[in-house]
């Protein structure tokens, strides 16, 4: 199949590109850019023109629900959210039932995924059996068996001395291990960012050293044991600074931010409304500011979407007794753009941190439309308008704050290793 994508604006940060130019695509590879190879003659044109061109987008922060939870989610359901919004790469979460901290739910969800075939789908592996923070489970084997790192989520460890083992451990096979620093005892009953806000509307607070003081144990650990690591949805201003010193001063490490953490901040929390109720919280507007010129300095070098799914249910309640989590993913795009709109970012920035920044941190082959790479990239219109409506959605879950608003840019079609699959 040889396919040619015409008069688009092809932007590829990973090349530094930004032009109006042809893509040519054969045998799942893109072959060329701007002229033709010789003796291209493609089977399908398609006129691009008024849309841009872009790589695929890496989620690095999606639940998929399954297996477990069909009730929130499914990878069929996810993936095909996920095309929806011209995301073509996932790195799933370990929290499944049963969770992944065996080969075989590995390869469940791979197989799952490949038989969907609407993205391709990286799961992390347990760091932990069970992510009971007690007992190490065989990284090398969850590995081998496709998970892309490891990671025991928001769950504690036993103690300090299980978690330096297991780094230990990764270290010595040269495993990737991913942390979502937070002291326990620090933000246990707490549903919102410890603040006036918080305070004021009665509600349990999570103060942001629950994230910095854990954040600094294991960056100690991170430099001792000599581990890759990643660090997972950032929300505080401190945890920027201490990422960009640990960066500075050569530790192997990368981290990320969830799009709501630089969006949205606690203001929102008058309404009540439980599609807010996130973890880590969205905190203040300081933080959110900070959070994003951690982006713009290059401390910071991934967006995702966060995206949990939750049925209907598990927002109603009051705020505190919701389940936390957005399922944003098919509108992760549109709703990143308004950081350009706002001019808090610049377009290159933003694209780098969706599609080849968030790819690097993993060591994973996405993110560009260099010459030789698969075909992994959406049509988006950045102008068209339009209402996410709940009959329209792709995700099975109900968890959204931007649901029946209207949204400015939409992904107009997805294509992985060349074949359409929105």
């Amino acid at each position: 199949m040889k396919l040619c994508i015409k008069n688009g604006r092809v932007i590829d940060p990973s090349q530094d590109l930004d032009a109006v130019i042809d893509v040519f695509i054969e045998d799942e590879r893109i072959v060329a850019l701007g002229e033709s190879p010789q003796g291209f003659i493609a089977d399908e044109s398609v006129d691009a023109r008024g849309l841009w061109v872009l790589p695929g987008l890496v989620d690095l922060g999606v639940s998929l629900r399954e297996p477990g939870y069909s009730q929130k989610g499914s990878i069929a359901s996810e993936t095909r959210a996920a095309a929806s919004g011209g995301v073509t790469t996932v790195v799933c979460s370990p929290e499944t039932k049963p969770i992944v901290d065996t080969p075989a739910v590995a390869a469940l969800i791979q197989d799952k995924a490949a038989e969907a075939g609407q993205a391709n789908v990286f799961p992390l592996g347990a760091l932990t059996q069970g992510l009971e923070g007690k007992a190490l489970s065989n990284m090398v084997a969850l590995t081998d068996a496709g998970c892309v790192a490891l990671s025991n989520q928001r769950h504690s460890m036993e103690s300090t001395k299980v978690l330096s083992r297991s780094l230990d451990y990764a270290a010595t096979h040269d495993l990737l291990v991913v942390f979502h620093s937070n002291d326990e005892s620090l933000s246990d009953g707490g549903c919102a960012h410890e603040g006036v806000m918080s305070m004021t509307h009665g509600l349990g607070g999570i103060p942001d050293i629950a994230e910095t003081v854990a954040l600094a144990r294991d960056l100690i650990l991170v430099e001792r044991t000599g581990v890759k690591a990643h660090f997972a949805r950032l929300s505080s201003a401190k945890s920027v600074e201490m990422i960009a010193n640990a960066r500075f001063s050569g530790l192997d490490v990368t981290a990320d931010i969830a799009l709501h953490n630089l969006l949205l901040t606690d203001q929102v929390l008058t309404e009540f409304n439980g599609h807010y109720h996130v973890l880590p919280p969205l905190r203040s507007e300081d933080d959110r500011l900070t959070l994003i010129e951690g982006i713009k300095s290059g401390a910071i070098t991934a967006i995702c979407s966060d995206h949990q799914p939750h049925e209907k249910m598990a927002k109603v309640a009051p705020f505190s007794a919701t389940e936390p989590g957005m399922a944003n993913i098919e509108v992760l795009l549109p709703l990143a753009m308004k950081l350009v709109d706002e001019g808090a970012l610049d377009l290159k920035t933003l694209l780098t941190c969706l599609t080849i920044g968030p790819a690097s941190c993993f060591g994973i082959d996405a993110g560009s439309l260099r010459t030789g790479s698969f075909a992994d990239f959406c049509l988006f219109d950045s102008r068209c308008r339009w209402t996410w409506a709940l009959d329209d959605k792709k995700t099975k879950g109900h968890n959204s704050p931007y649901l029946g608003h209207e949204i400015i840019g939409k992904v107009k079609a997805t294509y992985l290793s060349g074949k359409k699959v929105y």
